[in-house]
């Protein structure tokens, strides 16, 4: 879907819904394992890069380019969930397949088929396709590709530094992409039918495996890939606070937007006492049973599930040791939480804070913990006002935070994770980080183009609220664009079976920049919001917040003093305001 005024968006954006067809329908030819079909050659040795021609005109990606990121031949990668294995061919043989109806065996339940592709077309390549399930349904799916050469660099899996082509090497950014459809609930994939759409290239296919039984307690944004340290043979002590309880743990950790691969070389968790002293010894995790993990760029890594109980409401540590140089990292800024540094040396397994003299305000690497036996997670996708900006540090009083407390002390409904994927400065329609290099701006891409990674790849997804688009009308964006951005983010929740409801839009008078107009633009989006019916259900936060006598402006008692944040007692109205049942 593309709306004017609105960024290209990659991945399925509005995948057709499933629809059950007459088994006589199905296709007759025998489906074939994906790499028995490649036909094409993408990747070239820089020696001998005449022995692969990606896109027709001779132009193929570098080996060497792909090993540097980690991206080497049966390397299995983790991305948006999905465990995808790059091709185990060598460099000048066939290693992706172009996408003209082939029929490919695939099998598994989950919630979503993952494709690693490009296009070489040179613009977005969009096609239409099928799934055949084991009871002899199917149902179809739309996929759109980004350009390898021209594509966002916001959405990519990974980017490349160079184009070879049969005369040497350019120094020009090649992209490759992930993009996840969505399946059948509960039946048994039997094989994918791909597009017959010229110009779209599959590397990778699988099926986004079932979360069954897990649910997000905690879980963050990446903002921004900013310059740290540099940290060498340090380790990371993080504070995170959970939402939903369990009797095991895994967590997660995201290399987003790197360039190269990042070692974890231990890691552990623990309840926290105090500051980075733990409650107990902390519990060594595992990842595929060994003790660390390497995550090459653009991956993620799950450790494997532990038998430790996460209490609901409760300050954890999550401790990492970083063994080898790293000198640039994804990062979520603005953790309105303490977190620790440690001396040189692998402090992950102290149970005592002496080791760790370094405070930290943000969270590298580490994404999300998950827990079993909760029904599942709630996602605010939000700017700086759900990250907390303006809130007491360290006391947790975020409003989903609020929210998530809430939902604990109630029977109403069920008790959901709340995962917070607010990012400061955040907008809507537009990039603040353009999700590529080392970042001076830490506003993260927009909620469009982070929506696949930060919404519908969350754990045990159910809903999602989405309160944003002050920043954009701050920089001079319309409510127009912003209208026409919530709606397409509405439309994809939708095509994924998630419930979705969206925030008005609080106001901002007397903060430097928000005019007349720009209150005028909040106002048209409000108004579309409280009357469009495309949502599940509006939170309606500006009233809740703004004073009654002066509506350009919130209440004294709920204003931070900089006439944009709330406080911690705006936070809490906000919170106490959503009507649970909604979720």
């Amino acid at each position: 879907m593309r709306v004017r005024g609105v960024p290209a968006v990659v991945a399925a954006l509005l995948a057709a819904p499933a629809v059950t067809v007459p088994a006589h329908a199905a296709q007759t030819k025998e489906p074939l394992p994906l790499e028995r079909l490649f036909d094409n050659t993408a990747v070239s040795d820089d020696a001998r890069p005449a022995d692969a021609d990606f896109d027709g005109s001779g132009a193929s990606l570098s080996a060497q380019d792909l090993a540097a990121a980690g991206w080497t031949p049966g390397r299995e990668l983790t991305v948006q969930g999905a465990r995808l294995t790059w091709p185990r061919r060598q460099p000048g043989e066939p290693d992706n397949v172009r996408a003209d109806g082939q029929t490919v065996r695939v099998g598994g339940r989950g919630d979503a088929l993952a494709f690693l592709v490009a296009g070489t077309s040179g613009t977005d390549v969009t096609g239409t396709g099928s799934v055949s399930y084991r009871n002899g349904s199917r149902s179809t799916y739309r996929i759109t590709a980004p350009d390898w050469r021209t594509g966002p660099l916001a959405t990519k899996a990974v980017a490349l530094p160079h184009v070879n082509e049969p005369t040497g090497q350019l120094a020009e950014r090649t992209r490759l992409y992930v993009v996840t459809v969505p399946l059948v609930a509960e039946r048994e994939v039997a094989s994918v039918r791909l597009p017959r759409a010229a110009g779209l290239h599959v590397f990778a296919l699988a099926v986004r495996g079932s979360v069954r039984g897990w649910s997000g307690s905690w879980g963050v944004s990446t903002s921004g890939f900013p310059a740290v340290g540099p940290w060498s043979d340090r380790t990371l002590r993080l504070v995170v606070h959970t939402s939903v309880g369990g009797p095991r743990v895994r967590l997660r950790f995201d290399n987003t937007f790197a360039a190269a691969p990042v070692r974890i070389g231990s890691a552990t968790v623990a309840v926290q006492r105090a500051g980075a002293t733990p409650v107990e010894a902390p519990v060594p995790v595992s990842f595929g049973g060994a003790g660390g993990a390497e995550i090459p760029a653009g991956a993620q890594a799950f450790s494997d599930p532990l038998d430790f109980v996460v209490p609901a409401g409760a300050n954890l540590l999550v401790s990492f040791h970083l063994p080898e140089l790293v000198t640039a990292a994804p990062v979520h800024r603005l953790a309105v939480q303490r977190s620790y540094l440690s001396e040189p040396g692998d402090h992950s397994a102290d149970d005592s804070a002496t080791a760790y003299p370094t405070v930290l305000t943000n969270w590298p690497l580490l994404t999300g913990v998950d827990v079993t036996g909760g029904p599942g997670s709630v996602v605010a996708l939000g700017d700086s006002i759900t990250d907390g900006d303006r809130s007491t540090t360290d006391a947790n009083r975020r409003w989903p935070d609020v929210l998530a407390a809430r939902l604990s002390e109630q029977d109403l409904v069920p008790r959901y994770g709340v995962l917070n994927q607010g990012i400061s400065g955040n907008r809507v329609v537009s990039d603040r980080y353009p999700g590529n290099g080392v970042s001076t701006d830490s506003a993260g891409v927009s909620a469009l183009h982070r929506f696949d990674r930060d919404v519908l790849a969350q754990t045990s997804v159910r809903s999602v609220i989405v309160f944003e688009g002050i920043n954009d009308l701050l920089a001079k964006a319309t409510g127009a664009q912003v209208t026409a951005g919530l709606r397409e983010l509405a439309d994809r929740a939708h095509a994924r079976g998630l419930r979705v409801l969206a925030a008005t839009i609080l106001p901002c008078g007397g903060r430097t920049g928000c005019t007349a107009d720009v209150d005028a633009e909040r106002t048209a989006v409000n108004d579309w919001l409280r009357s469009t019916g495309r949502f599940d259900g509006v939170l309606d936060f500006d009233a809740v917040i703004r004073d009654p006598a002066l509506p350009t402006r919130m209440l004294p008692a709920y204003d931070s003093g900089d006439h944009l944040h709330p406080g911690d007692a705006g936070l809490a109205a906000l919170a106490r305001s959503v009507d649970l049942k909604l979720l």
